[in-house]
């Protein structure tokens, strides 16, 4: 069918919607600065693992990274290559299969590569090793997302490691930004240089992980592309790798819910809609961060704790005859805390309407769940011409197969 894809007036259920033409410009970009700073950008599936679209990107990159076996076969299996993997444990279990499924392997510890080294070389002769490395520098701001935090689980410490590095540990995986800017990045090469370049001699690349938004309008593209190639100067030798996730997906296609239900408490109008944050956007609450709404004006009312029982009171400017359409947003869910707020809208809502959230096809489509058994919303593709293809749709038994 085909659907406007300003208002996607027509749709009476939920959908993830991926907009074709806006990843492509995302996958052209990244494909630039790539061949442009001599340097392998590859996908991360934490952030993006819809396996249908992934045609497209291989019309752009070559490869991915994983950080599990379910992610390792997707490679293998759906993007046609074997995974750049990196696991904080590989377990007795699974390490044999995932080396199979894999070109390169991060070990997250000395301890985990002396248990495993020889064990997946003999699975996969051509297999790459390398180990995480911490540089004990990030500027993460969110405590939830910063990989090198003080008591970190990730990555060893320069101190940590040996003078001579063991003979097939052939590669750095460095991973310290969260949707970061280059210049984030130039500041944190100087301390990942400081404290690791004396081995970089016995390396054969190096990943500098993901958190590049390089898709993100204020970026500075050449800034990175000039860094980069700073860097290969420096060091020949040494493949790059980055593996972003986000900047793959950012500001791809959004999530279309609709409005069900409109009530009103001690002056505070909540629209409950057929979709629920702790479900289907939990890092609007994880984080927490306000998701744009088309058409919708954020308000900051410092004067409401949200989640407390305020009085009237308490919260003059939530009352309607002060503050025409301002509306919390609610989850379909039974958690108590399923909803956010405040957004003003241009008019009155209504139930059935259409309320969009912009951008959340990273970060989210990977991270939803079934909780409550809350119907999961579709995911479909809109091409150019505005032709929806529907993905895969999910039902009651996609919620009764998780318990079996």
């Amino acid at each position: 069918m085909k659907v406007d894809l300003n208002t996607f007036e027509g749709l009476s259920t939920p959908y993830y919607i991926l907009e074709e033409q806006r990843l492509r410009n995302n996958l052209r970009l990244i494909s630039s600065v790539a061949q442009r700073a001599g340097v392998e950008i590859i996908l991360a599936f934490k952030a993006y693992a819809l396996w249908k679209t992934f045609p497209i990107f291989r019309e752009y990159i070559s490869s991915t990274t994983a950080s599990s076996l379910s992610e390792a076969r997707l490679a293998a299996e759906e993007f046609g290559s074997k995974a750049h993997t990196y696991s904080p444990a590989y377990t007795d279990y699974e390490i044999d299969e995932i080396a199979r499924c894999s070109s390169h392997l991060t070990f997250n510890s000395l301890s985990q590569y002396e248990r495993f080294h020889e064990r997946v070389k003999q699975q996969n002769a051509a297999l790459s090793l390398g180990l995480r490395v911490n540089p004990e520098y990030s500027e993460v701001g969110t405590a939830l997302y910063n990989p090198c935090a003080p008591g970190t689980r990730f990555g060893v410490t320069a101190d940590k490691l040996p003078d001579v590095l063991p003979a097939d540990i052939e590669g750095f995986h460095c991973h310290c930004h969260c949707e970061s800017g280059a210049d984030v990045f130039q500041r944190t090469l100087v301390h990942i240089e400081q404290k690791f370049s004396r081995w970089f001699q016995q390396l054969k690349w190096i990943n500098f992980g993901g958190g590049h938004l390089m898709t993100r309008r204020d970026y500075d593209v050449e800034l990175l592309v000039g860094m980069m190639r700073d860097f290969r100067r420096r060091y020949p030798h040494l493949k790059v790798i980055l593996e972003p996730g986000s900047a793959f997906a950012w500001q791809t296609g959004p999530l279309v819910a609709q409005v069900v239900d409109i009530v009103e408490d001690r002056g505070i109008r909540t629209a409950i809609l057929n979709v629920s944050f702790t479900c289907h956007m939990p890092d609007c609450l994880e984080m927490p961060y306000m998701p744009d709404v088309r058409g919708a004006e954020t308000v900051e009312l410092s004067n409401v704790s949200v989640g407390t029982d305020a009085a009237p009171e308490m919260a003059p400017a939530l009352l309607p005859s002060t503050t025409p359409h301002l509306y919390r947003l609610g989850g379909n869910s039974c958690l108590s805390g399923d909803f956010m707020g405040y957004w003003r809208f241009d008019h009155e809502l209504r139930v059935g309407e259409n309320v969009i959230f912009e951008d959340m096809i990273h970060y989210t489509t990977v991270k939803t769940c079934t909780f409550n058994g809350i119907t999961h919303p579709g995911i479909a593709l809109a091409h150019a011409d505005g032709e929806m293809e529907i993905l895969r749709e999910f039902g009651y038994e996609d919620y009764k197969n998780r318990m079996d």
